[in-house]
Parts: C-alpha cells; sequence; structure tokens
C-alpha cells in the first residue's frame, strides 16, 4: 500500500484535470451534466476561478475574480498548459440554487451556501430545519461526487484521447477567435 503523501502527490493531477473538464463541459456540452441530475436547471462559472502553470522556475497563477469578470487571462493560462486549481460555481436545481468552490488538489469543497430555508418559528420547526439543511448540503456534495465519477469513468475510457482531449484543446484555442467560448 501506497503512503498517503506519495498517492496524494501522484494523483493530483486527476483534480486538475477534472476542473479543468468541468469548465469545458460547461461551457460546450452542459447534457452530460444533465445526465447526473435530472433537476438540474443550470451549472455555471461562478465568480472565482485559479490557474496554474508550472514550471522549472516556480509556480505562476492567474485568479480570474468577479462577477462579470471575462475568461482571456484564463484562456490564455491554458493555452501556455495551465490548469484549473479552483472553480466556484453556480449549481441550480428546481427552485434553489447552491454556491460554492470546489478546490483542485484534494476535491475539497468550501464556501458552500446551500439555498435558503424556512424561518424557525418554534421550537419544533428547528428539527426540520437541520435535517434540511443536511439534506441541502448532502445534496451539493453528492452532486459534485456524481460529476467527479462521470469524469473518472471518461478519463479511463478510450473516448478521453480520441474525442473528449481534442474537443478541449479546440475549445481552449478557438477562444477569442469567435468573441465567445
Amino acid at each position: 500500500m501506497l503512503d498517503p503523501s506519495i498517492s496524494y502527490n501522484r494523483y493530483k493531477f486527476l483534480g486538475f484535470e477534472f476542473l479543468t473538464w468541468l469548465w469545458f463541459v460547461i461551457e460546450k456540452d452542459q447534457d452530460q451534466i444533465r445526465n447526473i441530475d435530472k433537476e438540474l436547471m443550470s451549472l455555471e462559472i461562478g465568480n472565482r476561478i485559479v490557474l496554474e502553470t508550472r514550471r522549472k522556475e516556480g509556480i505562476e497563477s492567474v485568479t480570474i475574480k468577479g462577477d462579470d469578470a471575462g475568461f482571456e487571462e484564463g484562456f490564455l493560462a491554458l493555452k501556455k498548459g495551465a490548469v484549473v486549481t479552483e472553480l466556484n460555481l453556480s449549481y441550480k436545481a428546481g427552485d434553489q440554487e447552491w454556491r460554492f468552490t470546489i478546490k483542485a488538489e484534494s476535491l475539497n469543497i468550501v464556501n458552500l451556501k446551500p439555498p435558503h430555508t424556512g424561518s424557525i418559528e418554534s421550537q419544533e420547526d428547528l428539527e426540520g430545519a437541520i435535517l434540511e439543511k443536511a439534506y441541502l448540503y448532502e445534496k451539493a456534495v453528492q452532486f459534485v461526487d456524481n460529476l467527479f465519477k462521470q469524469f473518472i469513468q471518461l478519463r479511463i475510457s478510450n473516448d478521453w484521447n480520441t474525442r473528449v482531449v481534442p474537443l478541449a484543446r479546440e475549445w481552449i484555442h478557438s477562444y477569442g477567435k469567435s468573441g465567445v467560448a
């Protein structure tokens, strides 16, 4: 059995590839995501993306922040070989919205903001509110788990090198040519 720190360093590239793939799928093929959650209304890039390019000289980091931020710098970084290390998402299912960030190295979900729940007016409402909050947190975690499962199944298939990688490269290099991703 491998030492956990060795495994962590050996396989952390999967998180980078997952978030880069997720950005690509959000922009170009939302049908893949709809297969995971039938209630999905939308999955959108939120207000923060962090990309890193690792070189001999060190790590170059690009952070794109803001609700109306453009992705030009991000695509330029991707063209230089950068990978996504953090991705903020807005996930809408039914009439509910979750906002959260996924960190690539550990696949941790941080800053999770679930939909609002009803107000607590009595002590009896408290238990229901706690259970509802737990359910809402679990729904977001389960959604990310299912996205990662779909990514891994695709990543180990023959489609990865024959179909997905060429389409992702085309997406990266086409950005800016037509003015849109």
